[in-house]
């Protein structure tokens, strides 16, 4: 799909936009404001049950709304948000600390500060629905931090999708060419995340398993928040892995993995999904993706794994 370089914002209004209500609100983390989004398919009424909630947590190099609810021209559907919110969920997600429209501080936003973010955030999201317990998505460093949230409050979390995860980091192309910059990650705590960045999330695993011309819509949707962002969870992921730990993530887990994706090898993902304790977990390598599953070509068996997972039916428990 080629997009003529005039209309690619020309289409800012998803045209499905009409069918679902959304609100911002913003979550307190100390002094740092954390702007987050809600989306589903009709408004909240009072007296009704809850929806089942599922909170979105981005990567390293894109926001939010550009990660998650990214408006593309010729009605292809590129939004997790709005996916899900057709599934039937309350589907929320944030900008952490240093990124979209939240606080810009002197920090790095490192793994360990998007894990109190998070913390933050829930609760609020908690507050607005009603709901005590959460479904959680992270992708790349999002997962790290959702995974370490999981850790640090299992009472929130009620299933884990964990998506371009990275556990240990051996084997992986993709950390041992960013290591070469450990030292800029050490010393400085932004890095420059301008088009030609952008485009490479999109070339580096195997071209042709996205389409090149949605890394533009991207850029441009993304960029109006400058060239800049965080290294923190880029040093994390290069010197101080692992930071989640499998053993102390307690609650149901589905780790997901395109099939060409270099961030992490199938015998890292399988060494941390081994040591998951809970007995209902899955993992899903999944054909023709790479790193970015949500940005991928073949993105609807990502969809179809994910929502699979999240509405299982209860089991019965066994004796042991």
């Amino acid at each position: 799909m080629g997009l003529a370089a005039g209309s690619r914002l020309a289409f800012a209004q998803n045209k499905t936009k009409a069918s679902f209500w959304t609100a911002e609100y913003t979550a307190k983390k100390g002094d740092v404001s954390l702007a987050m989004y809600r989306k589903r398919v009709s408004a909240p009424k009072a007296g009704e049950a809850p929806l089942p909630v599922l909170f979105l947590v981005h990567g390293s190099s894109l926001s939010a709304k550009s990660t998650f609810d990214l408006a593309v021209p010729g009605g292809e559907e590129y939004s997790l948000m709005n996916v899900f919110a057709r599934y039937g969920f309350d589907v929320w997600t944030m900008d952490h600390e240093n990124y979209g429209k939240s606080s810009r501080t002197s920090g790095n936003s490192d793994i360990a500060s998007g894990v109190e973010d998070l913390k933050a955030a829930v609760e609020l999201a908690v507050k607005e629905t009603g709901r005590q317990k959460i479904h959680l998505f992270g992708e790349s460093s999002g997962g790290l931090r959702a995974g370490g949230y999981a850790m640090a409050r299992p009472d929130r979390v009620d299933r884990l999708v964990l998506a371009a995860f990275t556990y240990k980091g051996e084997g992986s192309p993709t950390l041992a060419e960013r290591a070469k910059q450990l030292d800029y990650y050490k010393t400085h705590n932004m890095r420059l995340r301008d088009r030609a960045m952008i485009r490479s999330i999109f070339t580096r695993d195997k071209v042709g398993t996205s389409d090149p011309a949605i890394a533009e819509v991207l850029a441009d949707a993304e960029l109006k928040f400058g060239d800049q962002v965080p290294t923190g969870t880029y040093l994390d992921m290069t010197a101080n892995l692992p930071v989640v730990d499998p053993k102390k993530v307690l609650s149901p887990v589905l780790l997901l993995r395109g099939e060409y994706d270099g961030i992490a090898t199938v015998s890292d993902l399988s060494e941390f999904f081994n040591q998951l304790p809970s007995g209902d977990r899955q993992f899903v390598i999944l054909p023709g993706s790479a790193h970015s599953l949500a940005f991928a070509i073949n993105r609807k068996p990502f969809w179809h794994a994910m929502n699979a997972f999240l509405t299982m039916p209860a089991a019965i428990p066994i004796s042991a």
